[in-house]
């Protein structure tokens, strides 16, 4: 299987979000609850794209802090504190393999898109800070979709915006349930397995499994 069109997730697939845990010890609360906020506006945006909906990641990001540092000592109001944990988003960098990765794949001769629950300034400023901008033909987001992954209008929407059908289409992501959103969308699927973790036996599983972006090309050549 050779896809023509790769398409990335981005917010902790390509990006790594582990600073977002001092942007919360900066305003006094735990760096643990980093996950737990991501947690959170992710199973928001879920449950609004349930509910037949689509919902800014932004605002709900935003909106879902308030409610976490409910209890919390903080050593700033509420308002400078979202302010502060939400500038963290625009200030992330790449994992340690997305750079040499992207460009093996771009060498390969695939094409490289984004479709991510977020927003395409926050891709677009990741990428040109990294180098990596031009690689990509096309960053795409839910926002113009009609709805969040992993339903599976994104995907189309996604395979509609790069002129390919879902069966020419590759997604990589982190997240089980993207792979398992793309899989039931016809699409074909890298799971990277950066923590060594057991993928969920209820998700759809993924056509290859990797431990870093290195190894998609190998995977996808038969390498691996």
């Amino acid at each position: 299987m050779k896809p023509s069109v790769i398409v990335f997730d981005v917010n902790e697939t390509l990006s790594d979000m582990s600073p977002m845990g001092q942007r919360f010890v900066d305003v006094g609360a735990p760096a643990h609850m980093a996950k737990l906020w991501f947690a959170t506006l992710l199973r928001d945006g879920f449950a609004l794209t349930a509910a037949g909906d689509n919902g800014s990641f932004a605002g709900i990001a935003a909106e879902a802090l308030p409610s976490l540092f409910a209890g919390i000592e903080l050593n700033r109001d509420i308002e400078p504190a979202v302010q502060h944990v939400m500038a963290g988003l625009s200030s992330l960098g790449l994992h340690p393999d997305v750079t040499d990765g992207i460009k093996a794949l771009r060498d390969a001769g695939y094409r490289l898109a984004t479709l991510t629950n977020g927003s395409t300034q926050v891709a677009e400023k990741l990428f040109t800070d990294a180098g990596i901008r031009d690689s990509f033909e096309l960053l795409l987001s839910v926002e113009d979709a009609p709805a969040w992954k992993p339903g599976k209008t994104s995907y189309d929407y996604a395979a509609s915006a790069c002129g390919a059908k879902p069966e020419d289409m590759l997604l990589v992501a982190v997240h089980p349930w993207d792979i398992h959103g793309a899989s039931r969308a016809g699409l074909h699927t890298v799971w990277i397995n950066r923590t060594g973790g057991p993928y969920p036996a209820y998700f759809q599983a993924p056509s290859h499994t990797v431990s870093s972006l290195a190894g998609v090309v190998p995977a996808l050549t038969g390498g691996q």
